[in-house]
This record gives C-alpha cells, sequence and structure tokens, in this order.
C-alpha cells in the first residue's frame, strides 16, 4: 500500500498550531510517523529505488539528521535549492521505533534539570546513537518563530536500523516541494500548501519532560 502526503493551505496550518513552546509538529497516522531528509540525487535516487539506504554516495559512519517538521525542512534545504539538498525525501518510519529513537536521545547540548552535572551530560553524549536537538521553527519564508521544532540525529546501529529497518515507504517529494517553493518566492501565500501536520502524542509523560516539552503555549 502506497502512503501519501497528507496537506492543507499555508494560513489553515498556521492558525491551527501552537505559536510557542517546544512540541513535536509532524504528520503521523495509528502505525507510521513521516520525517524529512534532504539529499543529493545520488544518494536520494538509490534510496527511492530500493527503498533503502545504502549505495556508494551514502555513509552509515556519519551522523544524519532526520526532521518531522516540513516547514523546518523546507528552510533548512532552502525549498529544495541548497547544494546537496537539492532531494526531499518524506520518509515513513514505524511509531513504536520513533519512539525507541527519541527514548534513546540525547540534548546536544547541557541541560542541568535533566542531566544534573556536566560529566554525566558528557558521557551519555557519548554513549548514545541519538542526538536531540531544539531550533526555531520557520515560516516559509524563512523567517524565525517563537515556536521550537525538533530534529533527531542518528549515528552507528541505530542509523543502520532506521535507514534499512525500520522504514515503511520512501518517497521523493521534490516536485511538489519547488511547486510550493514558487509560490513561496511569487508571494502567493494564500496558494500555498504544506503537509498537514499536529502535535505528535507522547503517552510517556517523563520522556516527553525529559526531552524538554512542557504544555502547549508556553516557552518550554
Amino acid at each position: 500500500m502506497n502512503l501519501e502526503i497528507q496537506r492543507e493551505k499555508y494560513l489553515e496550518y498556521k492558525t491551527r498550531l501552537p505559536k510557542t513552546g517546544k512540541q513535536i509538529i509532524g504528520q503521523y497516522d495509528q502505525k507510521w510517523m513521516v520525517v524529512y531528509q534532504a539529499f543529493h540525487p545520488s544518494i536520494s535516487d538509490y534510496a527511492v529505488k530500493h527503498q533503502r539506504f545504502g549505495g556508494d554516495h551514502y555513509s552509515f559512519n556519519r551522523m544524519s539528521w532526520i526532521k518531522p517538521n516540513f516547514l523546518w525542512m523546507m528552510y533548512r534545504a532552502g525549498w529544495a535549492s541548497k547544494p546537496n539538498q537539492e532531494r526531499i525525501l518524506a520518509l515513513w518510519v514505524d511509531r513504536e521505533k520513533f519512539d525507541y529513537i527519541l527514548s534513546q536521545a540525547v540534548h546536544s547540548t547541557f541541560i542541568a534539570e535533566v542531566y544534573q552535572r556536566e560529566e554525566h551530560w558528557k558521557k551519555a553524549l557519548a554513549e548514545s546513537e541519538v542526538r536531540l536537538q531544539w531550533d526555531p521553527d520557520h515560516d516559509p519564508y524563512g523567517n524565525r518563530l517563537e515556536r521550537k521544532a525538533i530534529q533527531l540525529g542518528l549515528r552507528g546501529t541505530v542509523l543502520k536500523k532506521f535507514a534499512t529497518e525500520w522504514l515503511y515507504q520512501i518517497e521523493d517529494i521534490t516536485d511538489w516541494v519547488k511547486l510550493e517553493g514558487a509560490k513561496v518566492q511569487a508571494n502567493t501565500i494564500e496558494e500555498l500548501t504544506v503537509a498537514y501536520e499536529q502535535i505528535y502524542p507522547l503517552t510517556d509523560h517523563s520522556l516527553a519532560e525529559r526531552i524538554g516539552i512542557k504544555s502547549v503555549g508556553k516557552h518550554a
């Protein structure tokens, strides 16, 4: 069964989601979570053809970052215009595996209330295969928002399993991205369509608190 990105008008998206705070915002259903990555065509061509990552140009020996938030990916890749980010891939990952990735994540910077001592954080950072980073979210024009967006860096065994075992579908959405990016360039924002996204529900409240998610609408 082929899955498809559900879409909505940006102006509806903008009014529906919280304006501030740290929240995992993305597209999901009962089984799958969508995350995004941007690559050089040689990597994306292999991934789409084989429905897994690999080939001569993909490295399992470096950290690879995944982003659940569509517009954060568009900011990072310049709507598929930046070098080595000319192709945008939508990746459907099993939600149980996505939650596992979150459970293994260690912040890229020291957070005293989570790690207590800096040496504890450094030890956790060295041992973990998942990095957690909160960055300002951005609007379609690249302007910073008060809301924060999450990205997760994978390496080692977690990256290998994610890239070769945990993905149900890999889709190249570059054509759609460029079509929507042209609307941004033309300033026809009322016509802009983005991925339909919601706040991702975390049932493990201790995990949510550990990674920095508090209440909607408040700075975390």
